[in-house]
């Protein structure tokens, strides 16, 4: 008889910061505890708290999580990420460096027999339209050309206060409008043929269930990771999907 497969694992939002040692170490217990018995782990977006450049893998948290992804790689563990909104300025040195393979947003993917569809999740969020003019601004290739050119040191005053503007932002809306919208919802799976979707960003995981065209369809939250000891990932086999929570100390 053949083994039964591993699962495949999905984190997003831990926002890793020098700020937050906690998260860190959590995470690098979750990948020597959980992950390194997965068939794969994917990452969807927000790995970190900002991300102003692969010039500055040297940081010693940089260094530090791209050494446990590797390691993870190494071992045999299919390692995918996508960008997120904070992090949106990964690049290539820096799957190099972790082993991880940077896939677009959204990605389209066989999950033990259901078409999954892998997204970060703020396009998602369509009444939000002044985030959705900044996310357009900072996903063009001139705009992110540019930020690059700029000293390591402006850089992180910008991302700084770019933190600091997306708070203030962030405390003057209502959570609807914050949320996804559940029409784009079902337009993205719609159009992408797809009966699984499975994001973050919203930081209010669950799982919800939706009738799309007589095809009974899911959209798995994953949970955000704070300082505070809260977090989570999404296992999936071929039993189905399940929210899980983070292994103790």
């Amino acid at each position: 008889m053949s083994p039964e497969p591993k699962a495949v694992l999905f984190i997003a939002d831990l926002h890793l910061a020098p700020e937050t040692p906690a998260i860190t170490t959590r995470f690098i217990r979750f990948i020597d505890a959980v992950a390194h018995s997965a068939a794969a782990l994917y990452i969807l977006g927000d790995l970190f708290e900002a991300w102003i450049g692969d010039d500055d893998l040297d940081s010693p948290l940089h260094r530090q999580v791209t050494d446990a992804l590797s390691g993870l790689n190494e071992s045999g563990v299919a390692l995918r990420l996508l960008h997120g909104n904070r992090d949106f300025l990964i690049g290539q040195a820096f799957c190099r460096a972790s082993g991880a393979e940077l896939i677009a947003d959204p990605t389209r993917i066989e999950l033990f027999g259901h078409t999954a569809l892998l997204m970060h999740g703020d396009s998602l969020c369509s009444d939000d339209h002044a985030y959705q003019a900044l996310r357009a601004q900072m996903r063009n290739p001139a705009w992110q050309a540019a930020m690059l050119a700029r000293p390591l040191a402006e850089r992180r005053q910008i991302a700084r206060q770019m933190r600091m503007e997306s708070e203030q932002a962030k405390d003057a809306k209502t959570y609807a409008i914050m949320d996804v919208n559940v029409g784009t919802v079902i337009e993205t799976l719609r159009a992408h043929d797809c009966t699984r979707l499975i994001h973050g960003h919203t930081h209010r995981p669950g799982r919800h269930v939706l009738d799309i065209d007589d095809r009974t369809c899911e959209r798995w939250v994953l949970p955000d990771w704070d300082a505070t000891g809260r977090g989570g990932y999404l296992a999936c086999t071929a039993q189905g999907c399940a929210l899980m929570p983070l292994p103790s100390a």
